[in-house]
C-alpha cells in the first residue's frame, strides 16, 4: 500500500498546484450555492413578511354602493384607495394588485338580506398579489361571518347554528420539520458538490496523464495496477469529501444569518447534522470516484473526457429532482438503492427525525458494495496496455 500512498500523494500535490481545478473544486463548487441560498431566501422572507404586515392598500371600484362596508375595511387598516379607470387593465399592468368591486346592485339586495356580491380581480400569475389578495379575501370572510350572526340574532336564534361544526387545526411538525421543507434542495447540492469536487481531478488523473503522455511511465514502475488506481482513487475522493464537507459547513454557516425565528422555523444545521450527512455520503463519493475514473479511461483526450462527464452528471441528478418535485415518505426498501437512500436520509436528517440505524446500515453497505465493484471495474481496464497510449 506505500505505493498507493505515493501516488495519492504526488495527485493531490499536482491538483492543488493548479489554481483553476482548487477553485472549482474547493472554493466556487462549496461556497456557491450556500451563498446564493442565503441572499435568495433573505431576500424572499424579507418580501413577503413585508408584505403580509404593511397597511393593504386597495382599490375600490363602487365604494358609494355600500358605505358600510368601505368604513368596516378602514377600520380594519385598510388604505382605501380611488377607483382606476379600468379596474381589470389595472391589474394586467400590475398597477395594482387587488382591486374590489362592488356592482350598483349591492345595496338593494342587502337591504332585502339576500346574498350580496362583490369581486375581487386579481392576478394569480403575479406573486406579489398573492398575499394582498389573501388579506381581503379573509377581511371580506370576517365581514360576512360578522352580519351573518347579526342577522340570524335578529331572528332569535343562536348565531352557533351558523357553525354547526368547527375545525380545531393542530400542526403537529416542529419547527425543525416546517424549515425541512426549505431544505428539498441539500440532497441534490450535496450530490452535485460530491460529483463536481472530484470530477476534474478524475479526469487529470486519466485522460488528462494520456494527452501528457506521463500515464505509461507510472504505469511502468514497479507497483501493481491496483495499488495506482488506489493512489488516484484516494486522491479525487479527498478532492471530493473536501468539497462536500465544506459545503455542508457553508451551509451551517449561512444558516445563521437567515431570520427564520419570523416564519416559526428554527434550522439545527450543527455539528451532529454534518458528521452524520457526511458519513452517510462517503460510500457514494466512492462510487462517484470510481465511475468518473472508468469513464475519463475510455475518452481519448481530456476534452472527450469532460463532455462525457458533463453528461453523466445528469444521471446522479435525477433522483434529487424527482424527489424536490414529488417527495415520498422513506420506505425500508429505499435505504437498499444506493443514491436514491442518501436523498431519502440526509432530507431526514435535514427535518429532524430520527433516522433507524437499520436504514442508515443498509444505505451504507449497499453503497459500498456498489463503490467497491466500481473499484474492481477501475481496476481491471488499468490493466488493459492501450490504457497508457495517448490519442
Amino acid at each position: 500500500m506505500k505505493a498507493a500512498i505515493v501516488v495519492f500523494l504526488k495527485e493531490a500535490r499536482e491538483n492543488l498546484r493548479d489554481r483553476k481545478t482548487v477553485l472549482n473544486a474547493l472554493v466556487m463548487g462549496p461556497l456557491l450555492g450556500p451563498v446564493f441560498f442565503a441572499i435568495m431566501m433573505g431576500f424572499i422572507i424579507n418580501k413577503q413578511l413585508d408584505s403580509a404586515e404593511k397597511p393593504l392598500s386597495l382599490p375600490v371600484v363602487g365604494a358609494e354602493h355600500a358605505p358600510n362596508l368601505v368604513a368596516w375595511l378602514k377600520r380594519q387598516g385598510v388604505e382605501i384607495e380611488p377607483a382606476p379607470a379600468d379596474g381589470e387593465a389595472a391589474i394586467r399592468a400590475r398597477d395594482a394588485r387587488a382591486v374590489l368591486v362592488i356592482p350598483a346592485g349591492f345595496g338593494e339586495h342587502w337591504r332585502k338580506g339576500e346574498t350580496a356580491q362583490v369581486q375581487v380581480l386579481f392576478d394569480s400569475s403575479d406573486q406579489d398579489g398573492r398575499a394582498p389578495k389573501a388579506r381581503i379575501s379573509a377581511l371580506l370572510d370576517a365581514y360576512s361571518q360578522q352580519h351573518a350572526s347579526l342577522r340570524i340574532a335578529a331572528r332569535g336564534l343562536h348565531p352557533a347554528l351558523l357553525s354547526p361544526v368547527v375545525v380545531a387545526d393542530r400542526d403537529l411538525a416542529s419547527n425543525q420539520q416546517r424549515a425541512g421543507q426549505l431544505l428539498g434542495f441539500l440532497p441534490y447540492l450535496l450530490v452535485l458538490g460530491a460529483f463536481l469536487g472530484g470530477m476534474y481531478l478524475a479526469i487529470d488523473t486519466t485522460a488528462g496523464e494520456r494527452e501528457r503522455q506521463s500515464l505509461e511511465p507510472l504505469l511502468a514502475n514497479p507497483a501493481t495496477r491496483a495499488e495506482i488506481v488506489l493512489g488516484k482513487l484516494g486522491a479525487t475522493f479527498g478532492f471530493a469529501m473536501t468539497s462536500m464537507m465544506l459545503s455542508l459547513v457553508a451551509f451551517s454557516i449561512a444558516f445563521q444569518f437567515i431570520d427564520l425565528d419570523r416564519l416559526g422555523m428554527r434550522i439545527d444545521f450543527g455539528a451532529g447534522l454534518i458528521l452524520r450527512a457526511g458519513l452517510l455520503m462517503v460510500p457514494l463519493v466512492m462510487c462517484f470516484a470510481a465511475l468518473q475514473t472508468i469513464v475519463a479511461a475510455y475518452a481519448k483526450s481530456y476534452r472527450e473526457a469532460q463532455t462525457y462527464l458533463s453528461l453523466l452528471m445528469l444521471v446522479p441528478m435525477l433522483p434529487s429532482v424527482i424527489l424536490m418535485v414529488n417527495p415520498m415518505k422513506g420506505e425500508l426498501w429505499m435505504s437498499a438503492v444506493p443514491l436514491l437512500s442518501q436523498n431519502v436520509l440526509v432530507m431526514a436528517l435535514a427535518r429532524g427525525e430520527t433516522v433507524a440505524m437499520a436504514d442508515f446500515a443498509l444505505s451504507f453497505g449497499a453503497t459500498l458494495a456498489l463503490a467497491v465493484l466500481l473499484v474492481w471495474v477501475a481496476v481491471r481496464i488499468y490493466h488493459r496496455e492501450q490504457l497508457a497510449v495517448s490519442a
